[in-house]
């Protein structure tokens, strides 16, 4: 059984940083890429950034610059370090892994981590 559990999130004023991380345990032949989307009220879920197993980063045009993506040398650990926090960051971040626990690749979410920015 997969779990992703993301854990960081939190209150902060403009300007300010916040890291978010995330763990996925049960992923026994291995982990893809993990991921990181958030979703703001009425909006959908927006896809902010990714690293792969050979540690090849994507971020959206709207985080680069400002954030940083990384993992832990086992692959099950992700990191977002979040800099220059603007109020439209204010979100639910969730963290996705696509990996393998059954002999298939899928996606695993976790249940999300709250970042709120105020002006």
């Amino acid at each position: 059984q997969v779990q992703v559990v993301e854990s960081g999130g939190g209150s902060v004023q403009a300007g300010g940083s916040l890291r978010l991380s995330c763990v996925a345990s049960g992923c026994t032949y291995g982990v893809y890429l993990m991921a990181w989307y958030r979703q703001a009220p009425g909006k959908e879920r927006e896809f902010v950034s990714h690293i792969d197993r050979d540690d090849r980063t994507s971020y959206a045009d709207s985080v680069k610059g400002r954030f940083t993506i990384s993992q832990g040398n086992a692959k099950n650990a992700l990191y977002l370090q979040m800099n220059s926090l603007k109020p439209e960051d204010t979100a639910m971040y969730y963290c996705k892994t696509n990996c393998n626990s059954d002999g298939y690749y899928r996606n695993y979410w976790g249940q999300g981590t709250q970042v709120t920015v105020s002006s």
